[in-house]
């Protein structure tokens, strides 16, 4: 279909009207003359609703990093000082007096870890140093070591994956997931600002098209009343000029009104609202809704539409992050089966006391081992002690786990109907959308004709009015005709590009959105 270039000579003639600002806001505000694109670029740089949508991907990322603190290694130590009196009860308390007295300071270190593969490790160690009045006692002080070692790995569950995998794995996806949600804002807010920069430039140009029908009708008025003056039109005559006449200073003042009202709506869109002429800065478009025809594909659209659609993305990693959790309840149905392995190495030193024959014995000599012989007692393993274990776990009879990938699997099975059902209805959004732009690009054509028609009769009414042979009703008929006809081609361009913007965006977002 070739629609006709003349109303698009049309809104040209009409733009080079409307491109000085309306005198009365001038001497109020600066004039900014944007472009369809300097418009969606400020928008970029200055929507809130934008600034908003691109702090959810850092949040989403500090989730991940959070998720991911899961595996992070936890060093612990402790020191601990104490001592402890204890009466003597009988010979064999080994007091050596009233009362027995131990005293031990010991410092404990320790590191554990969850690996990403499911296992764990421990290590500890720790060292003591303790005092008693005990006769029993061969150390005192004494000096202990020890070091201990251990790795447990599940080898069915939590074996491929745990509630910290899951954890890392979802959150992973709700990253993915606002980084769709931002593309799909952007688009939103795109579309917003284009249709909105388009209708300032239609409020504009319906401006102009009323005060040009304001000033055919003040000059009817003016021949009426020569002609009154002269006598060849009754007086009254003059009444329904002046009539006419008012009616179109109305249509001005609304139209007025409609341009301050779109510039509202696109400031708000694009501007820094913090910036101190943000309400007053007059807005000034610089080019004409563009007329011309495109080439519609609307299987192509479709096409395009159901795999690149963000709220389809998001709706597959949604899915994703349902799998995931089908997975980690499937694997918590398994057995609890999991091996251990355990190391120790132990050392002993201090003040060791030899004793002689008898029962306790008397301190005959003394032998000191320091700290170095004590840890030369844990790497040369002088002592040692390893522990071997399989640790097997299974609940009797329908587990919570059970239960909850029951319904789980319902909930995905829902979700895979759910998005069959959104790609036939964006399908039909698609398809509909597409027809809109080929309608509104025939009523183009047609109001475009309308229009030619109605100057066409305009100009034979004022003729037929001058020789007489018509009357003034009939002359301000054909210019509320003209009026009509030219906002109805304004409107026609404004929905048409309107449409064209809605193909775009409805390809890639939902048109529900910004």
């Amino acid at each position: 279909m070739q629609i006709s270039t003349k109303p698009a000579a049309f809104l040209l003639a009409l733009l080079s009207l409307i491109q000085a600002p309306v005198p009365a806001l001038a001497q109020l505000s600066a004039a900014e003359r944007l472009s369809e694109d300097d418009a969606v670029r400020l928008a970029l740089e200055n929507n809130l609703g934008i600034q908003v949508a691109r702090i959810a991907p850092q949040i989403q990322a500090l989730s991940v990093a959070e998720a991911q603190t899961g595996f992070t290694p936890t060093f612990s130590t402790q020191f601990e000082n104490g001592s402890n009196d204890t009466p003597s009860n009988s010979f064999l308390s080994g007091a050596q007096g009233d009362k027995t007295t131990n005293s031990q300071f010991t410092n404990t270190v320790g590191i554990s870890q969850l690996l990403q593969w499911g296992g764990s490790y421990s290590i500890g160690w720790d060292a003591a140093r303790s005092t008693t009045n005990s006769i029993f006692t061969n150390f005192s002080p004494q000096l202990s070591s020890s070091l201990s070692l251990n790795y447990t790995q599940p080898l069915l569950r939590n074996r491929t994956i745990d509630a910290v995998r899951q954890q890392v794995a979802i959150s992973e996806i709700n990253r993915d997931i606002s980084d769709i949600d931002l593309e799909g804002t952007l688009a939103g807010t795109v579309r917003s600002v284009r249709n909105a920069y388009w209708e300032l430039v239609y409020t504009r140009a319906s401006l102009t098209v009323q005060r040009q029908s304001l000033a055919l009708a003040q000059e009817s008025l003016r021949n009426t009343q020569a002609r009154v003056e002269i006598g060849t039109m009754a007086p009254i005559d003059i009444v329904e000029a002046e009539a006419e006449v008012a009616t179109r200073e109305e249509a001005v003042i609304i139209a007025e009104a409609a341009i301050e009202t779109a510039e509202d709506t696109l400031r708000a869109l694009i501007y820094d609202p913090e910036s101190p002429d943000f309400w007053t800065r007059e807005i000034v478009a610089e080019e004409a809704p563009p007329a011309m025809p495109q080439t519609v594909d609307v299987d192509g659209a479709v096409n395009r539409a159901v795999t690149q659609r963000t709220d389809l993305r998001r709706a597959r990693r949604a899915l994703d992050s349902s799998g995931v959790s089908i997975s980690y309840l499937s694997n918590q149905t398994l057995p609890d089966v999991s091996a251990s392995v355990n190391y120790g190495l132990q050392g002993l030193g201090g003040t060791q006391f030899v004793r002689g024959d008898g029962f306790p014995g008397p301190i005959i000599s003394k032998n000191t081992r320091g700290f170095g012989s004590v840890f030369g007692d844990l790497f040369s393993n002088t002592y040692s002690n390893w522990t071997l274990s399989l640790n097997i776990s299974y609940p009797l009879g329908t587990s919570q786990q059970e239960a909850g990938l029951a319904r789980e699997r319902l909930q995905r099975a829902q979700a895979e109907t759910q998005i069959r059902n959104d790609e036939l209805r964006i399908a039909t959004e698609v398809r509909s959308v597409g027809r809109q732009v080929r309608t509104n690009q025939r009523r183009v054509e047609t109001t475009g004709t309308a229009r030619e028609l109605a100057e066409r009769r305009l100009e034979a009414e004022e003729r037929k009015f001058a020789a007489g042979t018509s009357t003034s009703f009939f002359v301000f008929q054909a210019q509320r005709d003209l009026a009509q006809a030219q906002a109805n081609e304004l409107r026609a361009i404004l929905d048409y590009n309107r449409s064209v913007v809605d193909f775009e965006t409805i390809q890639e977002a939902p048109l529900g959105g910004n």
